[in-house]
């Protein structure tokens, strides 16, 4: 995924908005839960690119936001989205890598979607990505590895990371978890090479009595189909070892003589589950296209707790055109809970986004997204949302705005 850098380009936009599905965690006088749609303004800005020196990369993206709604100042909020990567090569043999992401939302969009300005995934970091509600989310995440290059063919590869997401509403729960990682890796040839990984992690939840602890081994393979095109992909099994506290029926008898019927116990269990990711990558001077898919254990979305996850991601950036600027991403997400509630639910859905230079500097920007949830266990969790925003964009520059 190196490619060349990107120089680092400041933005701002003011544009108008119209959202529908608008939701907090609470319902309506009847009983129902919110369903709103409102106009309103959005003022935006941000910064994004890579710079690479003889033994140092550094790559940024920084998105930050303003919603105000017409009529319905309850949804209100800010967005900050910041991605930080930083690779450094001490010596021929030894290189370190960190990578930072934070931020928060009230409604999230696009998270875990690959930047061109990042030497990282996001998807393979522990992200807030389902969440139901428009509710304010707040998260961190802090991941760290050092790389021991043994000879030109071998290198070993050892790193921990550690995440918090938290949740304004108290009626949804947040998480902090931690995780050790160790992996080995050798060139087969020029354009291949193997490997084998072995993941621990660790994750507990606030306000409820739940943790989970995984033990992850898998195989990895990386090839270098031609100069543009690259795969990468990794195979192998997680360990699931749950703990959390259920409510079960009491015996008639008990029940009759204390007047109660259900009581709360602690449940354990063990899980094996297949954990497995691919992603096709294809970088071009004027845009970067990826695919990616894979299954794996997730700590939930704050009303879910730990799940098995389904999840695939398709995604496209292109600047070539002396005006335009386009990009689409579309993210799918299906997971079973096996904590505190049982059942499937999901999401998918995607974005486009399109920037015109009207003169020097300033851009017509626009972006259109649609999301569903979805859940075959829960009627009331399905419902469809959608996003439509208009406006103008300032950034230095006699090339079209990048849009991420």
């Amino acid at each position: 995924m190196n490619g060349a850098q990107i120089d680092f380009r400041p933005y701002f936009e003011v544009t108008g908005i119209y959202d529908t599905g608008l939701a907090g965690v609470g319902v309506n006088t009847k009983g129902e839960l919110g369903s709103t749609a409102a106009a309103g303004i959005q003022v935006a800005g941000g910064v994004s690119g890579s710079h690479s020196w003889r033994h140092t990369t550094i790559g940024l993206d920084y998105r930050g936001d303003f919603n105000h709604y017409d009529k319905t100042t309850f949804y209100d909020s800010s967005d900050q989205y910041f991605a930080l990567g930083i690779r450094h090569q001490f010596s021929r043999h030894l290189m370190l890598n960190l990578r930072e992401t934070a931020g928060l939302f009230d409604r999230n969009y696009s998270l875990g979607a690959i930047q061109q300005t990042l030497p990282y995934d996001p998807s393979q970091s522990t992200l807030p990505t389902t969440d139901f509600f428009d509710n304010r989310t707040e998260y961190l995440n802090t991941q760290a590895d050092v790389i021991y290059q043994r000879t030109a063919r071998l290198s070993f590869d050892f790193g921990g990371s550690g995440f918090i997401n938290r949740r304004r509403s108290t009626a949804l729960y947040g998480v902090t978890g931690a995780a050790a990682n160790g992996d080995v890796q050798y060139r087969l040839t020029r354009r291949v090479t193997i490997g084998g990984n072995y993941r621990f992690e660790h994750f507990s939840f606030t306000r409820i009595f739940s943790s989970t602890v995984l033990h992850t081994a898998t195989g990895t393979l990386a090839m270098r189909l031609s100069k543009q095109f690259e795969f990468t992909g990794y195979g192998g099994v997680t360990r699931a070892e749950t703990k959390f506290v259920q409510r079960v029926p009491v015996d008639p008898a008990i029940a009759a003589l204390l007047g109660i019927v259900a009581a709360q116990q602690v449940a354990y269990g063990i899980r094996y589950t297949p954990d497995v990711h691919a992603r096709l990558s294809y970088l071009v001077p004027n845009g970067f296209f990826y695919a990616s898919g894979g299954h794996m254990v997730i700590p939930g979305n704050g009303l879910f707790l730990t799940s098995e996850a389904t999840i695939g991601a398709l995604g496209y950036n292109y600047t070539g055109l002396r005006r335009w600027s386009f990009g689409v991403t579309a993210i799918y997400n299906r997971a079973y809970s096996f904590g505190n509630i049982v059942g499937n639910y999901g999401s998918g859905g995607g974005t486009l986004n399109a920037s015109r230079q009207i003169v020097r500097n300033f851009h017509m920007v626009m972006s259109v997204t649609g999301n569903r949830y979805f859940s075959n266990t829960f009627t009331q969790y399905n419902r469809p949302i959608y996003a439509f925003r208009f406006g103008v964009g300032w950034s230095p520059g006699d090339v079209p705005l990048r849009v991420w």
